[in-house]
């Protein structure tokens, strides 16, 4: 039951990223780097996105400040990584995309929001 209240809380937060046009957000559990079906989904909806534009994709990964701060710092830049890898793959090209971590951060705004990935679209 909490496994499925998460999705949809994950699915709803989703939806959210859908109020900034062109910025897409990707969420992970708790010290993984594993892209699941809904990670996947956004990732595929960002690529499309950047198919029908001309401007830079930006990937922006998060972590949460723990005890280990390098390790945080690592799981930022392995997310970032992870999911612009997923975006070349998805088509596309390698040189348009830019990654920078974020994390880590002893006030995100949640747990969650310290497990997340933004891609933004035609940005900055």
């Amino acid at each position: 039951m909490r496994r499925l209240s998460l999705l949809l809380g994950l699915g709803l937060l989703t939806g959210c990223a859908g109020g900034h046009p062109g910025k897409y957000v990707v969420f992970f559990t708790q010290n993984s780097t594993q892209l699941d079906t809904p990670a996947q989904t956004v990732i595929t909806q960002a690529a499309q996105r950047a198919a029908s534009t001309h401007g830079k994709v930006r990937v922006e990964g998060y972590a949460a400040a723990s005890h280990d701060l390098s390790a945080d710092e690592l799981l930022a830049i392995d997310r970032a990584k992870i999911v612009a890898r997923q975006l070349a793959v998805d088509g596309v090209d390698a040189s348009r995309i830019s990654q920078q971590p974020r994390g880590p951060v002893n006030n995100e705004d949640g747990a969650l929001a310290s497990r997340r990935v933004e891609i933004e679209v035609g940005g900055r």
